[in-house]
């Protein structure tokens, strides 16, 4: 990158990237290429701080390299702020506003008060949209007026982004990680959200920075767009769909001698609606965005991506090697198919994707695997990769209570275990036959048996590299794959 923040040096964001929840490239030798100031919050100074906006170029120096760039907001005080301490990032000289102290302006509610007041006056603009000198760019969608009274509140949870609540009134996300080019999370909600979807948070507009003349009028005037935060409504009383389906498994393991169907907890009726709601998400989303017939040629490609993967898997996890023949031979059912349909999905959806809400299921963040580049997740796939996603999240929260809970009695194993398995079947079938209305049908089946496949390999190299002691969970299903169907 070009243009250098007229700021601090690199290590000051070196130390601080360092110790951020956010940063995905902790444990790798890394230096700072570059620092680009892309713009200033409008509305800045007199009397609170100034609030810019840093990209940050990470190098890295061992054997994969690569670069990643960073969104580094930051609220320049003239004198310290002793509540920002936790925040601090440093302190230097700026050629516009003299020495200042810089801190994490997420954290800062003067800071983050200037985000909102620049949204609510994009909305006033026309067409929706509020543009800075500097090229950024704030735009709002749909009716909603903003709560500017409130006040914001940082949440501790995620790690690859930052989430800010303004109230109870909106939500604003701010992506950390940016790459070039437009972001499935903003895109795909604002489709969502102009359809009139139920079963998203709807989205009241979005930031991004054009690193060029958005007035051109060609596209390598315009120069390149980088999306940096968007703005979507807060569904304050919410519950995760996760932490409710481990509610619901702890509840059948406390009773005595009940069968799922029969806790007060049953997660049944839940687990159907939810699939009702997939359904038609992935209806509005076929309905507004391209969809492909596609040959026989592609699903044999599919089934080779997914061999790839399976023998990059086998350097990580040895323990597959025993149920490579098994894996490979639910991939190469696929070449069977006359074809298969590809769409717009979500693409890493699980039951963390997922609130409850009084009005009924929600399905969030939309960006895709995070671990792919954007070429990738912007990609169209089969649908049935997130129902694959789904019915992997419904197996593994009854086995994660299970590790949890009665471990000092070993005799009541067995019991726990048929439990555990009762409650997955009955989830995954509610859900599954409420998505498809129905069974599947054989080439539904094949494509699904495929998917949760490839999805048990990444979840055996995932838990191997972060919890290796998780990485049973997905191995014992792999050895039951096969061996079971999710039968109505």
């Amino acid at each position: 990158m070009t243009a250098p923040s007229p700021g601090a040096e690199p290590d000051v964001f070196e130390r601080y990237l360092e110790r951020t929840r956010w940063f995905g490239g902790k444990g790798r030798p890394f230096s700072i290429a570059s620092v680009r100031r892309v713009g200033e919050l409008p509305g800045g100074g007199d009397g609170g701080p100034w609030v810019v906006i840093d990209l940050v170029e990470v190098a890295y120096d061992d054997a994969p390299g690569g670069t990643e760039v960073y969104q580094v907001p930051m609220a320049l005080y003239t004198d310290p702020e002793t509540r920002l301490d936790h925040a601090f990032i440093g302190w230097w000289e700026e050629p516009a506003y003299g020495w200042v102290h810089a801190y994490d302006a997420l954290h800062d509610r003067e800071a983050m008060g200037l985000w909102l007041r620049a949204f609510d006056r994009a909305a006033r603009e026309a067409g929706g949209n509020l543009t800075d000198e500097s090229g950024l760019r704030f735009h709002r969608i749909g009716e909603h007026d903003l709560d500017l009274d409130t006040h914001s509140t940082l949440f501790s949870g995620e790690q690859s982004n930052s989430s800010v609540a303004f109230g109870e009134d909106s939500l604003m996300k701010v992506f950390r990680k940016i790459t070039p080019g437009v972001n499935p999370d903003i895109s795909v909600h604002d489709v969502l959200t102009r359809a009139g979807s139920e079963h998203i948070a709807a989205l009241y507009g979005w930031l991004d920075w054009v690193d060029g003349d958005p007035s051109s009028t060609t596209a390598e005037g315009r120069g390149t767009t980088m999306q940096l935060a968007m703005l979507q409504q807060f569904l304050r009383t919410a519950s995760d769909g996760w932490e409710l389906a481990l509610a619901s498994a702890r509840n059948l393991l406390s009773e005595a001698d009940l069968h799922a169907h029969e806790a007060g907890g049953d997660f049944a009726g839940e687990s159907a609606r939810l699939g009702e709601a997939l359904h038609e998400v992935h209806a509005v989303l076929a309905e507004h965005f391209p969809t492909e017939q596609r040959d026989a040629a592609a699903a044999g490609a599919l089934a080779d991506a997914m061999n790839r993967r399976l023998d990059e898997a086998l350097d990580v996890v040895p323990e597959l090697a025993e149920h490579a023949e098994r894996l490979r031979a639910t991939y190469e059912r696929l070449r069977a198919l006359p074809g298969l349909t590809v769409q717009q999905v979500h693409g890493d959806l699980h039951l963390g994707q997922t609130l409850r809400t009084s009005l009924g299921w929600k399905i969030v963040d939309f960006e895709g695997e995070p671990a792919k580049p954007l070429v990738e997740r912007l990609e169209p796939d089969s649908p049935w990769r997130d129902v694959a996603g789904m019915l992997r999240s419904f197996d593994y929260a009854p086995r994660v209570v299970e590790r949890s809970v009665g471990q000092d009695d070993p005799e009541a194993a067995p019991q726990r275990a048929y439990r555990v398995e009762e409650w997955a079947h009955r989830n995954c079938n509610h859900f599954l036959v409420a998505y498809a209305g129905g069974e599947p049908s054989d080439e539904q089946r094949v494509l699904l048996d495929a998917y949760v496949a490839d999805k048990l390999v990444y979840e055996t190299v995932y838990e191997t590299r972060n919890r290796p002691t998780w990485v049973s969970i997905p191995l014992a299903a792999v050895t039951r794959m096969g061996a079971e169907r999710h039968d109505h």
